[in-house]
């Protein structure tokens, strides 16, 4: 195992370094630049703070000084706030994303994985029906649709909970519904369609032979099983779901990652746009090596290669 993780966490090198040269050469071929505003600066403060920021420099100059200092970790300040650092920035805003994240993916597993078992117990009855046909429509409905919807019906009519911003408990109710609505049916339908394959199987028609009673058939035998299409898809969802929070931030002013790689990318602010990129991807493979181990935690016939 610990052969296994260190050549995954060697292979994460070539991957953010195709990662962050792609982000940094899209960056400078898009219009505009960091300084740029609807009042012209003057010419002289605008060579000024491109000298200060290295922009003046040849692009490949600039390539190498950031593979420099993202070797370090540090890719300096941002340009659209110079008092703060990117590390700063990503870091404060991450706490906000993984909070708002894992609040939208614990409930999507505590609601999925029940809705799913209960449909694959019922299959073909009218609570499989009601469950597949709810999950249906959770996938349909796109969260920049059921946000403002959310907040009109339970913020501005039945005044609820707050509107927007991430400063009390009520605020975080919102957000946390419009983002984890498809996951919950991703979730349930996963985790229906593992468990049918589960419940046909033929230690399970043994466990059922021998008199143990449903609840333990079910939740000692089959659900381990069962559950590993949903583990296969916590893994991107995970990071999915964080990345994924960028509208809802946006809906409800939520200071995340999200909405700091937006106002970054509008902003053409280089350094925070290859920090939050950067760090998505770290994320996304860190939490896939994770789900890998677990793995064979739910399910030891399966080999680490």
């Amino acid at each position: 195992m610990s052969a296994f993780i260190l050549r995954r966490l060697l292979a994460m090198v070539p991957t953010l370094l195709a990662v962050g040269t792609l982000t940094f050469f899209l960056m400078r071929a898009a219009p505009g630049g960091p300084f740029q505003s609807e009042r012209e600066m003057p010419a002289r403060a605008k060579q000024e703070l491109l000298q200060r920021y290295g922009l003046d420099q040849p692009l490949h100059v600039q390539y190498l000084r950031f593979l420099q200092s993202a070797a370090r970790f540090d890719l300096g300040p941002s340009y659209k706030n110079p008092d703060q650092s990117v590390r700063e920035i990503v870091l404060e805003g991450f706490q906000v994303s993984v909070e708002l994240g894992g609040w939208a993916l614990l409930v999507a597993v505590l609601l999925g994985v029940p809705f799913g078992t209960l449909a694959a117990l019922h299959q073909n009855r009218a609570i499989d029906h009601l469950s597949m046909g709810t999950a249906l429509a959770g996938v349909s409905v796109p969260n920049f649709v059921l946000g403002p919807v959310l907040v009109y019906v339970f913020a501005l009519t039945l005044g609820w909970f707050p509107a927007a911003l991430w400063v009390e408990p009520a605020s975080r109710v919102l957000p946390v519904l419009a983002l984890c609505v498809a996951y919950v049916a991703y979730i349930a339908r996963l985790t229906r369609a593992g468990m049918l394959e589960v419940l046909r199987a033929d230690y399970i028609r043994t466990a059922r032979a021998k008199g143990l009673s449903e609840r333990v058939v079910v939740v000692k035998h089959a659900l381990k099983l069962g559950l590993m299409p949903v583990v296969s898809y916590l893994g991107p969802a995970a990071a999915r779901i964080i990345m994924g929070s960028i509208v809802v931030e946006q809906v409800f002013a939520v200071p995340g990652l999200g909405r700091h790689l937006v106002q970054g990318a509008i902003n053409r602010d280089y350094t925070l746009v290859m920090g939050v990129v950067l760090f998505y991807a770290a994320f996304l493979m860190l939490f896939n090596l994770i789900v890998d181990l677990a793995y064979t935690w739910l399910d030891p016939r399966v080999e680490l290669a």
